[in-house]
């Protein structure tokens, strides 16, 4: 109402909050889940239906998450409008996304970097944290950035769950006294 008070700074803040939280929640999670899903579940049914329905999740659109985090985040768990909540909403969107391309980022890497991390006595957790981790991380990388992307780029589900309302002032400083 007032364009002398109007500025780009609390959507700035409020912004890279809400995708510090989507970070934090949704890269190390879909990373563990594709690893665990690629490296080490056995390959049988349960896990192909897994595999299919995560991909499928891909694919929701996003109204049905902001959905899902208004019945459940809002109002079931009470956290209220607030970053943390439209943080956990956009992890969620992003998550199916991340879990899709880290197995197939695994999966890029040649056999012979296990067998050779094998020949050299490594077992499974050091062939996959020394070696092909950090082989895929380019993969797994980019695969984040899209969903981060994608995350920052939409507003159906944060508008549904009501935290993105014009709001003139900073958001309260998550960890100091301001910012």
């Amino acid at each position: 109402r007032r364009p002398n008070d109007a500025g780009i700074l609390s959507a700035w803040v409020g912004s890279a909050l809400v995708m510090i939280v989507t970070a934090a929640l949704a890269v190390p999670l879909g990373v563990a889940a594709g690893l665990y899903l690629e490296e080490y579940a056995p390959k049988n049914l349960i896990t192909n239906l897994i595999e299919i329905n995560v991909t499928n999740l891909a694919g929701v659109p996003s109204i049905i998450y902001g959905l899902l985090a208004l019945g459940l985040f809002i109002q079931m768990f009470g956290l209220g409008q607030t970053n943390f909540g439209a943080g956990l909403t956009l992890g969620l969107l992003i998550l199916p996304i991340i879990i899709v391309v880290t197995p197939e980022a695994v999966r890029s890497i040649p056999q012979e970097v296990r067998e050779a991390a094998f020949a050299l006595g490594a077992d499974k957790w050091q062939t996959v944290g020394g070696y092909i981790l950090p082989a895929a991380r380019p993969g797994i990388l980019t695969g984040a950035i899209v969903g981060m992307s994608r995350a920052i780029g939409e507003t159906a589900p944060i508008i549904t769950i009501g935290a993105l309302t014009f709001i003139a002032f900073l958001p309260p400083s998550p960890v100091g006294a301001g910012f």
